[in-house]
Parts: structure tokens; sequence; C-alpha cells
């Protein structure tokens, strides 16, 4: 395995190399790095974009595949639109997206990141039933605690921060753009095509959604389909604060249909976890491993000790 190594005074840090293609059996995933850690939020969207950490996301939308394969390997019965097998997957809710992500950590012994009652399988399985907080001790800290998330799970839905950033932040320039192309201006309109400086949205509803990995070109970062496509699950709640386990969820990108402002960074609503809806979907993103909250934690520790000397 490849190793990134940090070093600072009266430190030693050892983090892995983090990105590339991740195999969960009979479906893949391939994950982006999102690095620049520390950037500061988004002056025209206060309190967005601002993310402590490096992480990882996926380079596309989570496939109508990758939830059939899924549902066979782990028993999920996760309940999707068939359009094709390399569509997005719609239709599904956040409480479903959430259980295919635990699914993603316990099928590979990584702690789930979402707590459930039931769980796919198990012989009283409730789809629809409120998701649990975890308490302060297990939640996710970085960045503000998070009691949805819990603080060791590798994979998870991405925060409306850590989505934000990977859309729309340029880490090279420390720069944020309107749209998911690295401009200020929309992209070409397009039904599919990977064409530089064009997204999926502005078709006939009839039109559908493109393929995951035909779906407009790329963010600064590397993501396909944050501009258009199918609307996006976030993991953020939509008062920003993830401690009420009822409360509607962020939604943003645009759809194939949408107009050009739909797909502009400042454009985002609410929508129920227990409700799926045609035009949305979701991806996911990652941690390099599980324990890398007390990695990144040492991390900056040793940053910072270097800075005061």
């Amino acid at each position: 395995m490849k190793l990134i190594f940090f070093l600072a005074p009266l430190c030693f840090v050892v983090f892995p190399a983090s990105g590339g293609t991740v195999s969960f059996g009979t479906f893949s995933i391939d994950f982006v790095d999102i690095g620049n850690p520390g950037n500061a939020d988004d002056i025209h969207f206060p309190n967005r974009g601002g993310v402590q950490y490096n992480y990882q996301i996926g380079v596309n939308e989570v496939s109508e595949d990758m939830i059939l394969k899924a549902n066979i390997a782990g028993g999920l019965g996760l309940t999707q639109d068939s359009r094709g097998n390399d569509k997005p997957s719609t239709s599904i809710s956040w409480n479903e997206a959430a259980r295919f992500v635990n699914w993603l950590n316990t099928s590979q012994g990584f702690q789930a990141a979402y707590d459930f009652k039931t769980q796919p399988g198990d012989g009283g399985y409730d789809p629809n039933e409120n998701l649990r907080l975890w308490s302060t001790e297990n939640a996710w800290q970085l960045g503000g605690e998070n009691l949805f998330r819990h603080k060791d799970a590798k994979y998870f839905l991405p925060s409306a921060d850590e989505w934000y950033k990977a859309a729309y932040y340029d880490g090279n320039t420390s720069t944020y753009f309107d749209y998911a192309n690295g401009k200020d201006t929309a992209p070409a309109s397009v039904a599919s095509g990977t064409a530089d400086n064009t997204a999926i949205y502005g078709q006939t509803f009839a039109t559908g959604p493109a393929e995951i990995d035909n779906a407009g070109s790329l963010s600064p970062y590397g993501t396909m389909a944050q501009n258009g496509n199918v609307l996006e699950w976030n993991e953020t709640a939509s008062d920003g604060a993830n401690n009420w386990d009822q409360e509607e969820r962020f939604l943003q990108g645009g759809a194939w249909f949408g107009l050009p402002s739909r797909i502009k960074s400042h454009w985002f609503f609410g929508h129920s976890p227990k409700a799926g809806d045609s035009i949305v979907g979701f991806r996911i993103a990652a941690i390099p491993e599980p324990s890398t909250l007390s990695l990144v934690l040492a991390g900056a520790a040793c940053a910072m000790i270097r800075r005061k000397r």
C-alpha cells in the first residue's frame, strides 16, 4: 500500500494514500481525493463549503447496478427506478441510501455510519423507521458535532459542506465557482457525453438522466454530474444541524430537465428522508481508514506545533 508521510517537530504521522477504485465484490466505486483542508466557507453562501480535513468522494453517482448487486449480496431490499444498469439510482430514499452506505461499511468489516433499529435482513425490517442519533461519544466531531454519522465509519453520505466543496471549489486557486465546471457561467446543456464545459440539464423530462459515467464534464476536483443529471441527497439536515432524526435533508445539484439556475451552487431545497423521488439519487463519500479521525486529529496537532515553532 502506498503511504504518505507527514513530518513535524515531535510528530510522525502516517496516512494511507487515498482515492482510486474500491471493489465491493461484484461492483466497484471510483473515488477522488478532496484535499486543501481548512478552506474557508463560500462568502456568497455563508456556512457552506469549508471542510477541515481531507476526504474522498465518488467520481460518479451511485448506479442502479450497484444497488441491484448490493441487494443480492446483502439482502438489502432497497427500492429504485429501472431505467438501466448504468443509470443513476433514483427513487431511493435517504434512509435507504444510508442503509446502502451501512452495507458498504459492514461488508468490509467497518463500522456502520448510521444507526437504525432494524436493518435489511432483520425479521422486523422497516425501511421507513427514523434514524437514531449517535451519542456524543460515538458521533463524528470533525468540523462540528454530527449526531447522524459514527466517528469510525469509513463510508458515508457527503455532508452539505463536503458535497459543496467537491462541486464548486478549486483548491489550486482557493476559489468558489457558481457551477461545478470551475466557472461562473453555465455549462452547455447536453443530454449525455463528457465534452468539456457540458452538463446534463435543460432536457425534456422524458429524456431521463444520462449514464453515470457519461454525464457531463468534471468539477475542478474531478467529480462528474454534480451539475445536473439527478438531484443528490446530502447527509445534512436542512437547518444545517444534524440533531433531529426526522428533519428534511439537503438536495442539491439540479436534474436533467432543470433550468441553469437549478444547477447553480446557491440553489438547494429540503426533502423528507423517508421519501424517494424519480429525480433524486446520491453519491458516496469516504475517509481513508475507519480510524482516520484520530490520525487526522494527530496530523492537525502536529501542524499546530509546527506553526508555533
